[in-house]
């Protein structure tokens, strides 16, 4: 297994990776969330985990700097941005694409990360094979964006957590692409139930296994 640290021009400055190639692999997932820190957070690497298990490649983005996720901390404001977390996403994107030619491209994104995911598949039809959505906010994407996704998507939502559960209905329904909704029985916010990240690692594992066509 290959895995290196990268540096990735986004406009701004350099958003930090890391790449990770299986000696056999079918594709590559590249997981970000809207607060920024991909990288060292340990859901992000326990998702990361369950899919070089399965023969996928993943790219760990930091989509906001450090100085801004401190930032972020006192004010919140970084990761409501959903305009700048689309721009870094794509950049990444953009980054990734040439690097792996030969290869379908996913995009697991978690929280507002959802709604950057969707705007980044949008922007680049040609380059985004399918998304997931763990506990996000695809409805921030606005309509404007949920109309233009092409890529099949995933929604992956605990059931006990209403709120969100009712938003990613309401973005699923403005969808004209292929989109499906997962409910994982009996878990909240964040999926810090026993075993609920588990299923939502495998899971997201078999759709990116099947760029949109597994079932599930």
């Amino acid at each position: 297994m290959l895995s290196e640290t990268v540096t990735v021009p986004s406009g701004e400055g350099a958003l930090v990776g890391e790449l990770t190639v299986p000696d056999t692999v079918f594709g590559i997932a590249v997981l970000a969330r809207g607060s920024g820190g991909s990288l060292h957070n340990p859901r992000s690497r326990a998702v990361a985990g369950t899919l070089h298990d399965s023969a996928c490649g993943t790219l760990l983005i930091d989509l906001l700097t450090a100085e801004e996720v401190a930032a972020d901390r006192a004010t919140g404001r970084q990761h409501h941005d959903v305009e700048l977390l689309t721009h870094r996403l794509t950049a990444s994107v953009d980054w990734l694409a040439p690097r792996v030619s030969d290869l379908p491209v996913g995009l697991f994104g978690a929280s507002t990360g959802a709604a950057a995911a969707l705007g980044a598949a949008a922007a680049r039809p040609g380059l985004v094979d399918t998304v997931v959505c763990p506990d996000g906010r695809p409805d921030l994407a606005g309509d404007e964006v949920l109309g233009h996704v092409h890529a099949p998507v995933l929604l992956l939502v605990g059931g006990r957590d209403t709120e969100i559960l009712r938003l990613n209905r309401e973005a699923a329904n403005r969808m004209r692409v292929l989109s499906r909704l997962r409910v994982i029985p009996d878990a909240m916010h964040l999926f810090e139930e026993p075993t609920a990240l588990n299923e939502v690692a495998s899971v997201a594992a078999r759709w990116f296994a099947g760029m949109g066509q597994a079932e599930i």
